[in-house]
């Protein structure tokens, strides 16, 4: 496992405790009170790291390449996923994935950011980072779950929509307002998680939800705290101060009553019990969907608008 700079302590007792338990395995001696004492305080040391990270820490927990990633949850949390690929306008998008499938037995639309977990996926992937024809891919998505009556689940991992020539070429800010325009629309509910990154207009396209939750260790802004610090700098290695400014995190968005709840992570991050924080997502899903079932499709698009307007306001 790669570990961040401020883990590097953990990482030397985990790579002591695995030390001993090869020469155990291989010789006959008694260590495993040494080996229980080493695991004792890994996991004091993980609990007391965890409990204060900085926003700028949570940045780079939130970025940790070995996070569970949309497709992890879709394996894991889905059934008889069925990918829909195109826009029917322009061609298909890998960055944003999205399809029909069951979710705990419940027909359901869901749809995603992919990063990728190697160079190759990454490529094809973009990223993560959508161009025009994704955020219309989501858009007929969303019409789809309008006319059949299934919820939307939405997971949103992304740096941002991405800001290349030829996106911008094909009209990519409409079709994020399109994007938010659809989601403010539909007339099912719709359950968003960011489960990494939220990044911009990128993860906002799918994220206007009637539930929004976060990742205890993910982020979700208006910029990146790189791009913020360049801005406001002309320096990214002001990043740090950019990432306390921005109020970023869970906690923080939490507490400015923008989202709608914190799911837990396993301790030490998701990507340290990556089943484990899938079912912790899964969870709060499923509770999030019965708390808006059934329901009445006007009153639900209704306090959805009311929601949202009322932001700022209090």
């Amino acid at each position: 496992m790669v570990a961040l700079e401020f883990e590097k302590p953990i990482a030397e007792l985990e790579g002591k405790i695995a030390e001993l338990r090869n020469m155990s395995s291989g010789k006959d001696v008694n260590i495993a009170d040494e080996i229980s004492r080493l695991e004792s305080k890994a996991e004091k040391l993980k609990a007391t790291t965890y409990a204060k990270l900085t926003p700028a820490q949570k940045v780079q927990v939130a970025r940790h390449q070995e996070r569970p990633h949309f497709n992890d949850y879709i394996k894991n949390l889905i059934t008889d996923f069925t990918p829909l690929a195109g826009d029917r306008f322009f061609g298909e998008d890998k960055a944003l994935i999205g399809g029909l499938g069951r979710f705990n037995g419940r027909s359901c639309v869901i749809m995603g950011q992919e990063k990728g977990n190697d160079t190759e996926s990454r490529i094809r992937h973009n990223f993560g980072m959508a161009r025009p024809e994704g955020y219309r891919k989501a858009i007929r998505l969303m019409d789809m779950a309008s006319q059949f009556q299934l919820p939307v689940i939405s997971l949103v991992d992304t740096a941002g929509a991405y800001p290349g020539v030829d996106a911008e070429a094909r009209g990519q800010a409409e079709a994020i307002a399109q994007s938010i325009d659809s989601c403010l629309r539909v007339r099912t509910p719709i359950i968003s998680v960011i489960i990494g990154e939220g990044g911009s207009g990128g993860a906002i396209a799918i994220a206007t939800a009637d539930r929004v939750y976060m990742l205890e260790h993910s982020i979700y802004s208006v910029i990146s705290p790189e791009g913020c610090a360049s801005i406001l700098w002309r320096s990214a290695q002001q990043a740090e101060e950019a990432a306390t400014a921005l109020k970023l995190t869970a906690q923080d968005l939490y507490g400015l009553k923008l989202i709608d709840g914190i799911i837990p992570e396993p301790l030490g991050g998701a990507h340290r019990a990556r089943t484990e924080a899938v079912s912790m997502v899964g969870a709060q899903i499923e509770k999030g969907l019965l708390e808006l079932s059934p329901w009445d499709s006007e009153r639900l698009v209704k306090r959805r608008r009311q929601k949202y307007l009322a932001m700022g306001r209090q």
